[in-house]
């Protein structure tokens, strides 16, 4: 697969972590991010494997072992600023949705085709996933900091809520990093069902 590098780049604006599910799914703001081939070292999602879950309920049981490709959630703080003006609150936190690496620069960040790469100036790469779909446990999040949002949160974010990705070089990250993207070949496949 032939990759593009495109013009557009972005920057890291903030850095966050997460060591432990039992803590909910709010992260912690910190400096720098060590990526292995595992993940974000001392985050909650990092693993070379996940169990499954509500999202791959067509393809296996809850539970089995599956390669993790949802290592790292990134989110725009353009797509953030849409949320908070669709919900008409002040601002959406990054680590209301669970988000290691915050981006900016990168237009409807949240859009981009799986198997985009992104590449960190210290050459670091993740590999986009897919959307991080919005959630019930994000809503509630955002829910005890407005409660009367709550009920809207999935469907200001549907389309904004960033994407997972997963480590294809090592590297550390930190604030203000520049972010170069290479874009997959993008063609349709005639026979999707939408």
């Amino acid at each position: 697969m032939l990759m593009t590098k495109s013009p557009i780049g972005g920057k890291i604006e903030r850095l966050l972590l997460g060591p432990a599910r039992e803590a909910g799914l709010e992260k912690s703001e910190i400096d720098s991010i060590t990526l292995t081939f595992a993940g974000p070292i001392g985050d909650m999602h990092a693993g070379l494997t996940r169990k499954s879950d509500s999202r791959t309920k067509a393809l296996y049981p809850r539970n089995i072992d599956i390669r993790n490709v949802r290592q790292v959630t990134l989110v725009s703080v353009e797509d953030l600023a849409f949320c908070a003006s669709t919900l008409g609150i002040p601002e959406v936190k990054p680590e209301w949705f669970g988000a290691n690496i915050v981006v900016s620069g990168i237009p409807d960040f949240t859009l981009l085709p799986p198997s985009t790469r992104l590449q960190f100036a210290g050459r670091a790469t993740l590999v986009v996933d897919m959307e991080n779909h919005p959630c019930s446990q994000v809503a509630e999040v955002v829910g005890r900091h407005h409660p009367d949002v709550q009920s809207k949160v999935v469907k200001a974010a549907m389309h904004k809520r960033g994407i997972t990705a997963w480590v294809e070089r090592e590297g550390a990250l930190k604030t203000g990093d520049a972010i170069a993207l290479f874009l997959p070949p993008n063609r349709l496949w005639s026979h999707a069902r939408h």
